[in-house]
């Protein structure tokens, strides 16, 4: 298995990232396999879904009707809400995994590999991508 973390701010608002592109040149030129995505941290999440036509905003919409940032969360430290962002990796959890096919991402036409970060409270996130040849 070949492994490598990726690094990236997602700043101090709610954030659907789109990091497709470093899935896709991970995994170029490796055959066929499957890529594993997963970020190591208990406030974020992974999905495969649209962007750029409002789904993202969409999804952190829905989120933020589902996972309010009030003061009914039990785990409560840093900006009001942040006991949500614990949560939040139940509904997006933090991997997914792309079947690859001569070294390339096997998405439908519209879906992208999208880190999910609804923590204002920590803007690095780390995202390891590991292949797994077939």
């Amino acid at each position: 298995m070949d492994s490598e973390t990726f690094r990236y701010r997602t700043g101090d608002e709610e954030r659907v990232l789109d990091i497709t592109r470093d899935c896709a040149d991970f995994a170029s030129g490796r055959g066929d396999g499957l890529l594993h995505v997963f970020v190591p941290h208990a406030t974020a999440g992974i999905a495969i879904i649209e962007t750029g036509a409002g789904s993202d905003d969409d999804l952190l919409a829905a989120l933020g009707d589902l996972l309010p940032a009030d003061d009914r969360w039990q785990h409560r430290h840093g900006s009001p809400g942040h006991g949500r962002s614990h949560v939040m990796p139940a509904l997006v959890p933090p991997y997914a995994s792309v079947p690859v096919l001569d070294g390339r991402l096997a998405l439908g036409t519209w879906q992208s590999v999208c880190l999910v970060d609804l923590n204002v409270d920590n803007d690095e996130r780390e995202v390891r991508l590991s292949f797994l040849t077939g």
